[in-house]
């Protein structure tokens, strides 16, 4: 059986849950992303700043009725990452389910 390597971006608690909260509603804003993984917002940023270095998500700061807002969107790289992520994770449950 042969083992597929897991995405180290992925391969973290923080950035797999705001990629699974991306997948779900392809863009999100930060104050979203922060109440639904429970992250602190110094945590969150930097999170958020390695998936946009991976190409992964893109962070877009703007204004929102003079409050600053940052938006979160998936990118077609991300997704595809997230997809073997799960496929790669997949294959090694499936071995434990063979081999019991």
């Amino acid at each position: 059986m042969d083992f597929k390597d897991l995405d180290p971006v992925l391969h973290s608690q923080l950035r797999l849950a705001i990629m699974s909260v991306l997948i779900s509603e392809q863009e999100a804003e930060f104050t979203f992303l922060k109440e639904k993984t429970n992250a602190t917002a110094g945590n969150l940023s930097v999170q958020i700043n390695k998936l946009r270095d991976a190409d992964y998500i893109t962070v877009v700061k703007q204004f929102k009725d003079n409050y600053p807002q940052t938006m979160c969107k998936i990118t077609v790289a991300g997704k595809k990452a997230f997809e073997n992520y799960v496929a790669s994770i997949q294959s090694y449950l499936g071995a434990g389910r063979r081999k019991a």
